[in-house]
Order: C-alpha cells, then structure tokens, then sequence
C-alpha cells in the first residue's frame, strides 16, 4: 500500500503585530508604521479632536522595532532595529507601542479557526503554524485559499501560505510571495525556487554559518547542493554537514507535532533609559508588577501552573544575574508570582542601574492534573485591548 504523499503547510501571518494595530488605526493603512514604542507613544487626541501620531523623529531612547509594515521595511527597516536607527531611515514613520494582549487575542482567533478545518496543526509562535493538510480531500490551492479566508474572516487580517512536501521547505516558501501570498511547490520546483536563494533563507542557518559558508564561496542554496559532504565536513561538525547537505536538497523529514508541553513562560522588558534602584524605585515595581502579571495571564491562558519563579536583571554594564526560588505548590496567581520574585530580587545587590528586567516561570504542569495539589491558581484575568 502507497503512503499517502506529505503536503505541508507553513502559515504566517503578514506583519502581524503592525496589521492588529491597523486594525486599530485603520487611517495609518498604506503608511510607514513602527511597532516598538512604550505606552507613552499612543495616540493622543488634539484639542481639534484629531488624534496625533507620533514620528520615528520624535523619538528619543534606546528601544528596539518588534516590527513595521511593508511600507516602512521598503526603506530598510526590519525588526530588532532600534528605533534610533529606524528614524535615520524613515523619520515621518508612524511610532506605536506594542500591546501584547491583543496581539494573543488575534493569535488564539486564527488558530481556533485553523483548529476548525484539521487538528494537525504545530504551534510554533503566536503568528506561525506549520498544518499536515496530507490527509484532507481537495487540492493543494483549494486549501490554500480556504485556509486563508477563514483566517480572513474570524481576524480583519491577511496571511501567506507555502505548501510542500516537508516543513523546510514550506516555511522558505510562506515567505516568497508576501503578503497575502501563497506559494506551493513539489520537490522538482526546487531547482527553480529554492536554489537561487541566499543560504540565509534556511531556517537553522544563522549569521555565523552564513559568514563562515560564504567564506567558502557558498552563498546560494545551489552553491550548497553542489558542496561534497566530505568537503562540509572539514569545516562543520558531521551533524551539521549532514544535516546542510540534506536541507540544500529538500530533504526535511519532521512531523508535524500536533502538541508539546512548554517548558517555561517568561516575560522581559529593556528600559528606554537606565533606571537607578532607588532614584527610579517607582517605575520599576510599576514594571515589576507588570511583568509578573502578564507572565500570570500568559500561564493561565495557556492552562498551566509553575513551581520555579525566576528574574533576570541586566545592569548597566551589560552584566546580567539570574535567581530562581522554587515554591512548595504550583501557581499561576501574579501575587504569588510577585511576591516570589521579589524574594528572588533580594538576593541581588542593587547598586548599579537596570537596563534589562525579566520574570520567568518554570517547573510547569497542566492546571487539570494538579486537582490533588495544594495549588494556588487564579482563574484567567480578563483581555484588555
């Protein structure tokens, strides 16, 4: 009996977190938009009932881009640029802050709508899924385009899709043809498509293997078909050299995990500018408290509960410390998280100032087998927008 051929898809969502905002700010559609500013950057209404949108110009700090529209990447920016730079780049850019509640919001409607068309679906980040469609009737296009308007319809927002044999290939394809694309191709498609393709554009292959494959007059997907293995083995380790021979051939044989447990949640913020531990007391409980309450709703929305509270600080001198405290029950409650924290907190000395602060929680386990467990858990906290 034939095994049914593999047809995977990657879905991802366009510009996802800028399209929720657009949703929002429906008047800033077809202009240059920056996510990344704090919630002093919203917008404000003027005295002649207009609202004001503040320009990357405007901006002073050292805050980083989550993201941008299309608009605004034409011109060079891109995420993890910080918003300094950015300016430089686009100064009449619109600059709005990142609202992370909302942004899950839209993440749980796509997925629920997915869930409705086939349940074999990985979750691999809150804009991103990977779909086994091997066993569903229609064709590859049909899907396709049935997928995308379900999305549509239960979001306001577009996604792209790349349809392939295996996982490699499909998240390489879901990015070809942005936005609101759908690209799909068989293993014979991938001379023409995947080829002339920078190395870069394979997941797996980072900045560093990039720097050192190019010192060896590899730069494409083709340049890196054609590299003997015992050649890839002089320079990389026997894992890494069989593992970029088989991807530079199309060659992905994961499954698709429908389920994996999580192994921590954590929530972490850089300052605009270095905060003193006690000149700036204030503002840091203020983000303290904040941290520990959306690591409390991201567990509870998730259905899980954590033995093992943690903190990161990074200091002004990009030194960073970690402290863990491991309670005696499972929680999911942001008293209970804070005030384990802030234990951790006293086991640092605070003499210098914070540029970076985390909060982490680990040791997790499903809140429906800790029925017997003397827990303290929270049921979820309400969505704000």
């Amino acid at each position: 009996m034939n095994a049914v051929p593999r047809r995977i898809a990657h879905l991802d969502m366009d510009a996802f977190y800028a399209s929720v905002e657009l949703l929002r700010y429906p008047e800033l559609i077809g202009l240059p938009v920056v996510i990344g500013g704090r919630s002093e950057h919203e917008p404000t209404i003027q005295a002649d009932g207009n609202k004001h949108f503040y320009k990357l110009r405007e901006y002073v700090g050292r805050g980083v881009i989550t993201t941008a529209t299309y608009e605004a990447r034409v011109v060079g920016v891109r995420s993890g640029m910080s918003i300094m730079k950015a300016g430089q780049l686009a100064p009449d850019a619109i600059l709005l802050p990142t609202d992370f509640d909302s942004y899950h919001h839209f993440s749980r409607l796509f997925k629920t709508t997915l869930a409705r068309i086939t349940t074999k679906i990985e979750n691999t980040g809150i804009d991103e899924v990977y779909i086994d469609l091997s066993d569903l009737p229609d064709d590859s296009l049909l899907l396709a385009k049935r997928i995308k308007q379900a999305v549509f319809e239960a979001t306001g927002l577009t996604c792209s899709i790349g349809i392939t044999p295996n996982k490699l290939l499909s998240k390489i394809c879901s990015d070809l043809d942005k936005p609101d694309g759908i690209t799909i191709i068989g293993i014979s498609g991938i001379t023409d498509r995947i080829w002339p393709l920078s190395v870069r554009k394979i997941n797996g292959i980072g900045p560093k293997a990039t720097k050192k494959l190019a010192s060896l007059n590899i730069t494409t997907i083709a340049d890196l078909s054609q590299a003997k293995l015992n050649f890839l083995q002089t320079h990389f380790s026997h894992s890494y050299s069989t593992w970029l021979h088989e991807v530079s051939h199309g060659i992905d044989n994961r499954p698709v995990i429908t389920y994996s447990e999580p192994k921590s949640i954590s929530r972490e913020t850089t300052f605009e500018q270095d905060l003193h531990p006690r000149h700036d007391r204030l503002a840091l409980s203020e983000a303290f408290t904040a941290l520990c309450t959306h690591v409390a709703k991201d567990l509870q929305r998730k259905g899980y509960a954590g033995r093992t509270i943690g903190i990161k600080l990074r200091f002004e001198d990009f030194h960073t410390v970690t402290r863990n405290s491991t309670l005696t029950a499972h929680t999911n409650d942001p008293a209970s998280i804070r005030h384990s924290a802030t234990e951790c907190l006293l086991r640092i000395p605070l003499e210098k100032k914070l540029r970076l602060l985390g909060v982490r929680v680990t040791s997790l386990s499903p809140i429906n087998a800790l029925q017997t467990e003397d827990v303290s858990l929270q049921r979820e906290l309400p969505l704000t927008s």
